[in-house]
């Protein structure tokens, strides 16, 4: 196989090597100095790798490595690897290993003895999280549901009580139907946001609620790769425990606490469950009952 020669005695090195999401500047210089001096780079398209070696004027001998011949060319690649050689893998975007076949071959060199060096790079699930607002201390990455209904349901079903933050990826012509899953399954009034073509052009953040998202996407088609960032659930027994107050007083309460009052109708709904028109509706009243008192 062209560049899988030896290059020195003993195992050589892989490297599971970050590539830009979209922006091309978003290479690391380690990651251009590593690609530069290795022997092979393993690539999961190799004609979208040449755009980014030819940026970079790498000219690293390539060979194809993604999730339809992994099985057969990883142990070709742990071979070549054996023999010395240093080997760079990387995906179509973002670190390898994360939603693409690198983590399998990082296994199988970690088997046989060979050592797996990372070159951090750009991801999309941390680009958007730290981006989100949302709760970043504790979070879970799901990337990309599973292709039958029934695997949906069973993934969905095992994060809809959990308490943190949940990543998803998702191609914009699934963009709807995960919407509906998301609402239908985690609730409707669960905040979440919307990031979409992250480091390129049109990059955009969209904040809301599931229902809200959905409204928007059946309005308007879906462009770009997403992730959709979605808040953990709350235990509104364990938030609640104590007197228990009405919707306009837990609004006011949370206010006092320095929530802005749109925020802090979100919140009053989504722990009452109910809906935020309904919060709505009854604090105008209590504000009406207050004024005709006053």
């Amino acid at each position: 196989m062209d560049g899988m020669t030896s290059e020195k005695d003993g195992p050589g090195v892989l490297y599971l090597c970050g590539t830009p999401i979209g922006n091309l500047e978003d290479m690391t210089y380690r990651a251009v100095r590593i690609m530069t001096e290795a022997g092979l780079i393993a690539a999961e398209d190799t004609r979208h790798t040449r755009k980014l070696l030819a940026h970079y004027d790498i000219h690293t001998p390539l060979t194809s490595y993604h999730e339809h011949n992994k099985y057969t060319k990883g142990p070709e690649l742990i071979a070549y690897l054996l023999r010395g050689g240093t080997l760079v893998c990387v995906s179509d975007a973002g670190l390898p290993g994360i939603a693409d076949p690198g983590s399998h071959l990082a296994l199988l060199a970690i088997e046989a003895g060979i050592r797996v060096i990372p070159l951090p790079g750009a991801n999309a699930a941390l680009s958007a999280l730290i981006c989100s607002g949302l709760d970043t201390t504790v979070f879970t990455f799901v990337g990309f549901l599973p292709k039958t209904e029934k695997k949906r349901r069973e993934v969905l079903k095992d994060v809809q009580k959990r308490r943190e933050t949940l990543l998803f990826y998702e191609a914009p012509h699934r963009l709807r139907t995960l919407l509906k899953e998301l609402s239908a399954t985690l609730g409707s009034t669960r905040c979440a946001v919307v990031a979409r073509e992250l480091t390129k052009k049109f990059e955009e953040f969209r904040r809301g609620t599931l229902e809200e998202h959905l409204t928007y996407f059946m309005d308007n088609e879906p462009r770009g790769e997403f992730v959709v960032v979605v808040e953990g659930t709350t235990d509104a027994k364990e938030e609640t425990e104590g007197p228990q107050l009405l919707p306009a007083e837990l609004v006011k309460s949370l206010m006092a606490q320095g929530i802005e009052k749109k925020e802090a109708m979100r919140q009053t709904a989504r722990q009452m469950g109910i809906s935020r028109r309904e919060v709505y509706q009854l604090l105008l009243l209590t504000e009406q009952k207050e004024d005709v008192l006053n």
